[in-house]
């Protein structure tokens, strides 16, 4: 465990406080804030491939759901013979339902190594993990813009009472709002879907309106005990996903069957 440990530092987290520390020395201002949204844009920019594969699976997928439907619903009675028909059409198609996946795991240990960071990474005693070529900046100013503290959460405590600083719940409520815009444009268009009335396209719709408002929400929970810092990459990571999700679904992959 020691060495798993050992290695996700080495790999990860030094490199991303070293990365902060440097864009929080050297860019006008010294504003915190600032530097976590440069870093978060580098860390997009790296992982932009990636992502590009993972939001393409997604846009086959839904490019796919009217054939997908027609499957389901031919072969209703029969589901072997619908799970053979679903891979040749996956076959067919050269799609790997499970090609989206790895994009997105690859982002947790990223989130694990930022949680470290901005829980612990502001640290005097954490100085002594920069390389030789980053300045020790002492002591470090947290706040955003001078408003929002981002080393602290949406409430703090101070002699047992419970204080909720605004700013701070702002930015959350913002982080769940744009993340609702970013789901809501990864489901399918109603009109890409014939309304059969059956019971699976029920299920799938409720499904779907319920996952729109759960992850918002769940996203804002997370949020809400966590440093406002991990709220600002998780926003400008996200706003950065919709841009490049925005790019990618403007033509469609494939063109529809004749």
């Amino acid at each position: 465990m020691d060495l798993i440990i050992n290695i996700f530092n080495l790999i990860l987290y030094q490199p991303l406080f070293n990365a902060l520390i440097l864009l929080y020395e050297y860019l006008p201002g010294h504003d915190f804030g600032v530097a976590v949204i440069i870093l978060t844009i580098i860390i997009r920019i790296i992982l932009y491939p990636l992502m590009t594969q993972s939001i393409r699976s997604q846009k086959i997928l839904t490019e796919l759901q009217p054939r997908i439907q027609e499957i389901q619903k031919k072969y209703k009675d029969d589901k072997a013979q619908q799970g053979r028909a679903m891979m040749e059409l996956y076959q067919k198609e050269k799609f790997n339902p499970f090609g989206g996946c790895f994009p997105l795991l690859a982002q947790f240990p990223i989130l694990i190594a930022l949680y470290q960071l901005f829980w612990k990474g502001l640290r005097v005693e954490q100085t002594t993990l920069l390389y030789s070529f980053v300045p020790n900046p002492g002591a470090i100013n947290s706040t955003f813009l001078g408003i929002i503290d981002l080393a602290r959460s949406a409430t703090v405590k101070i002699d047992n009472i419970t204080h909720f600083l605004w700013p701070n719940i702002i930015l959350i409520i913002l982080v769940g709002i744009i993340q609702f815009i970013q789901t809501k444009m990864s489901y399918p268009k109603t009109g890409n879907i014939k309304k059969d009335g059956s019971q699976m396209f029920q299920f799938s719709g409720m499904m779907q309106k319920q996952m729109l408002y759960f992850f918002p929400v769940f996203t804002i929970f997370i949020l809400w005990n966590l440093p406002s810092a991990l709220g600002l990459y998780w926003l400008v990571t996200t706003l950065f996903s919709i841009a490049q999700q925005y790019l990618i679904y403007r033509k469609p992959i494939y063109a529809q069957p004749k």
